[in-house]
């Protein structure tokens, strides 16, 4: 994978990536700092911060910085994860300038005006409320907190209301002062633009940020005991989710699990989740497994809804389906397939330029360097089916799953 890369002075590096068949430019500001960064007492600042970004700076108020990019059909975007805070921009080429500056702006010198941190912590809790109302949504972030309990890996990243309704300015200005670190951001580029123009763009701005070093060490989660809980809830359907934590980032065998993920559950119709579950037998509408991984540690889990008086034989079939990937090793057709069939998923991922440049920023960030591509393909097409056996054994023992039931009152 062709890239150009270089850091500056102070710690921010710049990568970049010149796709020539393209009208656009995306572009954006990926920093080390999540929703797992915060206190309890500061749970949901981080979400917070995203928000609060478009809301003014030194030399903008709120409706220059909305309407900067978007008067352009540009757009702007910002999103935390537990580990991750983007902010980002599509525009076509000829506006790169415009949103590499805002983009710095906004990233740079925020101040966090009161009267709009009253409007958007009113904001904040109406999506609060919106998720606690959507039981898809919270049974994920029950789940979480049941798996990574007592840990900020399990905390909600939007936080909790009690926390968002006590945030002040100075908050704010005291963890984004805490936890940035000039050595940990990345402002990556990919679309139709030399790198030599982006060098000349935005090289000036970015060097003009002071270089900033934070003493913040994340807490690493070693804790983990399996548990089971049943929740009634006014909802029509059975929810259930399953998992665990598993591999992080830098565990070599990661590649072999997002494999096996992919064969058990992944987003195609012929995952054996999907085939069982819902073609079949038709006691679901979607299934869904997934792996993600964290700098210190990894969750597998899987998610789905079914009809109450259905849900026991549903529960079964997910439990024999992985039951059979501990038991039954892949034949070497099976395996063919199941590796060409992910090779292609990651190949057309590589084709959204947008999630690309945040690809780019969030690899360097957590391991220095980018995964080309051709690597990665080499690690699945490597991996035979003794491998996928003994992962299976590893990351599906029933017995240590944790299971969380949302039944209907």
């Amino acid at each position: 994978m062709q890239y150009n890369l270089k850091e500056l002075p102070n710690g921010i590096r710049i990568v970049h990536q010149e796709i020539t068949h393209t009208r656009l430019v995306h572009s954006g500001f990926i920093m080390n700092i999540g929703s797992r960064d915060e206190s309890k007492e500061e749970e949901g600042l981080a979400h917070f911060w995203e928000h609060m970004v478009f809301k003014g700076t030194k030399k903008r108020k709120s409706f220059h910085i909305l309407n900067r990019l978007e008067s352009l059909g540009g757009e702007l975007n910002a999103y935390t994860t537990k580990e991750k805070i983007c902010f980002y921009a599509s525009v076509l080429g000829v506006h790169f300038d415009k949103a590499a500056e805002l983009l710095c702006d906004i990233t740079f010198n925020s101040t966090f005006p009161q009267k709009q941190l009253e409007k958007e912590r009113q904001v904040i809790l109406e999506e609060m409320s919106m998720y606690s109302d959507s039981p898809e949504d919270s049974i994920q972030d029950d789940f979480d907190a049941m798996v990574f309990e007592g840990h900020a890996l399990g905390r909600n990243i939007l936080g909790r209301e009690e926390t968002v309704k006590n945030f002040e300015q100075a908050h704010l200005f005291d963890f984004v002062s805490s936890r940035l670190d000039t050595h940990k951001i990345v402002f990556s580029v990919v679309g139709n633009i030399s790198f030599k123009k982006v060098l000349q763009q935005v090289e000036g701005y970015l060097s003009a940020i002071p270089e900033k070093r934070s003493l913040y060490v994340r807490n690493g989660f070693t804790t983990y005991q399996p548990k089971s809980k049943v929740i009634e809830k006014e909802i029509s359907q059975a929810l259930f989710a399953m998992g665990k934590p598993t591999f992080s980032l830098y565990d070599p065998r990661r590649f072999k699990l997002f494999l096996l993920n992919n064969i058990l559950g992944g987003p195609s119709m012929n995952s054996r989740l999907n085939l069982a579950l819902r073609e079949k037998h038709g006691y679901v509408y979607s299934v869904e497994s997934t792996y993600s991984a964290y700098s210190d540690t990894g969750f597998f889990g899987i998610f789905y809804g079914t009809e109450e008086n259905t849900s026991k034989k549903a529960l079964k079939i997910v439990l024999n389906e992985m039951h059979k990937l501990r038991t039954q090793k892949l034949g070497t057709m099976q395996l063919h397939m199941a590796k060409e069939q992910v090779i292609g998923q990651m190949a057309m991922a590589e084709e959204n330029y947008a999630s690309l440049m945040l690809i780019f920023g969030k690899n360097l960030i957590d391991k220095g360097y980018i995964d080309a591509l051709d690597i990665i393909f080499g690690i699945i097409r490597n991996t035979t089916a003794e491998e996928l056996l003994e992962i299976s054994n590893e990351v599906f023992a029933q017995d240590e799953l944790s299971f969380l039931t949302y039944l209907p009152k």
